[in-house]
C-alpha cells in the first residue's frame, strides 16, 4: 500500500526525525536524514510504516505481514497522520495569537511548530507510564526492553510496537526481572488488560472530560500520564496543561516573574488561548529552548 501525503510549506522535517529517532539502537524505529521506518502491530498484524520525505510530500509505503481489514487500514492511516504530526493544524493558533503580547512573539519564532505523536494512543500511554519519574536514557532503554518482550518482529527485521493484547500476556515478573519497578509493571499490565478486554476504550472521538475521567480511574495513572497521552496519543487540540512544571516555568520566564505561577493562575492564563491550548503548550515548551 502506497500513499503520498502533502506537507505544508513550513513543515519541519527535523522535528519529526528528532522525535522518532530518540532510541539510537532503533529497535522499532529507524531514522535517516530523509526517512522514518517504524514497526507497529495493527490488529495483530506486523506493519512497517516506511516514510520518505521529499520537497513537499511524505511518500509512505505500508508493508503488512498479513491481510489488513478495513478497520486496520483506517488505523494505519491514523498512525501515519500521527507520526507525521498532521493531527493538529497550527495555523488557527498562529492566527489567534498574532497580536497577543505574551505568546505572539514566541509563536513567530516557531511558525512551523507541530505536535508530533506516537503511532497509536496505546503507544503514547505505555510510553508515558514507562518514562514517568525516571531519566530519558533509562526510559528509552526500558521501552526497548518492553518492545522486545511484548512486540513482534516484522519480516523486514524491524520490531513492532505491541498492542494491548500482546502486553496483557506478560507477567509482572517478566517486567520486573528487566529493571521495571513493580508499580510500573502493574500499571502497564492493568492498562493492557483493560484495553484488551474492552473495559477501557481508547477512543479519539470521546469528549475530553470523559477521556480524562476514564484514564484517571485506572490505578497507577495520574494527571501527568493523562496529559502526555492527550497530546502524544489522542491529539486533542485544547488540552490545558496547567499542572505541567515546564509550562509554569515557561510562563514565569515570559512574564519576568521571580516564581512560577501556581496551577490556578496557570489555568487562568491558558484559558485565554482556548480552543488552542495544546499548541499554546507546545510553544511554551519550545520557548524554554530559545
Amino acid at each position: 500500500m502506497k500513499r503520498s501525503i502533502a506537507l505544508p510549506a513550513d513543515y519541519r522535517v527535523a522535528d519529526i526525525l528528532s522525535f522518532h529517532g530518540r532510541d539510537a539502537e532503533g529497535l522499532a524505529e529507524q531514522v535517516q536524514a530523509d526517512r522514518i521506518r517504524k514497526g507497529v502491530l495493527i490488529e495483530g498484524v506486523p506493519v512497517l510504516l516506511d516514510v520518505r520525505f521529499d520537497a513537499d510530500a511524505a511518500q509512505c509505503v505500508v508493508q503488512a505481514d498479513g491481510k489488513l481489514s478495513a478497520t486496520a487500514r483506517a488505523l494505519v492511516d491514523d498512525a501515519l497522520l500521527n507520526i507525521l504530526a498532521l493531527r493538529i493544524d497550527p495555523a488557527p493558533f498562529l492566527k489567534a495569537v498574532r497580536k497577543d503580547a505574551l505568546l505572539g512573539p514566541v509563536a513567530r519564532r516557531q511558525p512551523g511548530l507541530r505536535i508530533v505523536q506516537s503511532a497509536t494512543v496505546f503507544e503514547a500511554l505505555t510510553w508515558a507510564i514507562i518514562g514517568q519519574q525516571i531519566n530519558l536514557t533509562f526510559a528509552i532503554a526500558l521501552r526497548r526492553t518492553f518492545i522486545a518482550q511484548a512486540g513482534r518482529a516484522h519480516s523486514s527485521g524491524l520490531w513492532c510496537y505491541p498492542e494491548a493484547a500482546d502486553v496483557a500476556r506478560l507477567t509482572p515478573e517478566q517486567l520486573t526481572s528487566r529493571k521495571f519497578s513493580r508499580a510500573k509493571a502493574d500499571t502497564l499490565l492493568r492498562l493492557a488488560t483493560l484495553v484488551d478486554s474492552g473495559a477501557l476504550a481508547l477512543d479519539r472521538s470521546a469528549k475530553l472530560d470523559e477521556t480524562c475521567a476514564a484514564l484517571l480511574a485506572v490505578k497507577g495513572i495520574g494527571p501527568w500520564t493523562v496529559n502526555y497521552a492527550l497530546l502524544r496519543g489522542y491529539g486533542y487540540a485544547d488540552c490545558s496543561l496547567h499542572g505541567d512544571v515546564a509550562i509554569r516555568a515557561a510562563l514565569q520566564r515570559l512574564l519576568g516573574e521571580e516564581s512560577k505561577p501556581d496551577m490556578a493562575r496557570t489555568a487562568a492564563l491558558l484559558e485565554h488561548y482556548k480552543p488552542h491550548r495544546t499548541m499554546a503548550a507546545a510553544h511554551l515548551w519550545a520557548s524554554l529552548n530559545d
